[in-house]
């Protein structure tokens, strides 16, 4: 079972498309929003979900403030289980949040001209994603980004760190199992405080 964690929807059940998506764990989720709001403000945030699955990490920054989501993903059966989710999250928010769906790939998404700058931008790909395919990724997604925003990669512990590309600047990592968190900041080379 999937669940938001904490904020407004806190403990709200949401769907799953389990033979098609690898759900973050809520363990590693709530490590997750726990270190994100120690240092970031998630209140009227835009958000980037990529590689979205069932959108349980683009709602959970919804429930805790956020108030744009962007949720890409390709498969049109977890994009069933996103839309559905994100009508039971809407009903549990007193407020309202702007969230797009887009079906695409990612990487045909962020080819395309840059139409919103996200604060926070979570990257759960396949674990079999090639390294060479994610830090293209990562290449794409930098005029995306606002000055300051967080980029946040899911990967098994197994895989390689992410290739930073210029203009991301990589905080510590931390690893939770199977399960490690990359994390970089947005700006120019020495210009974010080091944050662990």
């Amino acid at each position: 079972m999937t669940r938001i964690i904490g904020g407004e929807a806190g403990s709200l059940r949401l769907a799953s498309a389990a033979t098609v998506t690898r759900p973050t764990s809520d363990r590693v989720r709530e490590a997750l929003f726990s270190r994100i709001e120690a240092h970031r403000e998630l209140e009227g945030a835009c958000v980037l979900d990529l590689f979205a699955g069932t959108g349980a990490l683009g709602l959970e920054a919804a429930s805790r403030g956020a108030s744009a989501i962007w949720l890409v993903e390709k498969h049109r059966g977890a994009l069933q289980v996103i839309r559905a989710n994100i009508a039971t999250l809407t009903t549990a928010l007193s407020r309202a949040v702007a969230f797009t769906t887009i079906a695409s790939t990612v990487s045909s998404f962020l080819r395309s001209e840059p139409t919103t700058q996200a604060d926070l931008v979570f990257i759960d790909p396949p674990y079999d994603l090639e390294d060479a395919e994610l830090n293209q990724v990562l290449q794409d997604l930098v005029p995306w980004l606002h000055s300051g925003a967080w980029v946040i990669v899911e990967r098994s512990s197994r895989s390689s760190e992410p290739a930073w590309p210029a203009g991301l600047d990589p905080l510590p990592e931390k690893t939770y199992g199977d399960t490690t968190l990359y994390v970089a900041v947005a700006g120019e080379k020495g210009s974010q405080p080091p944050l662990s």
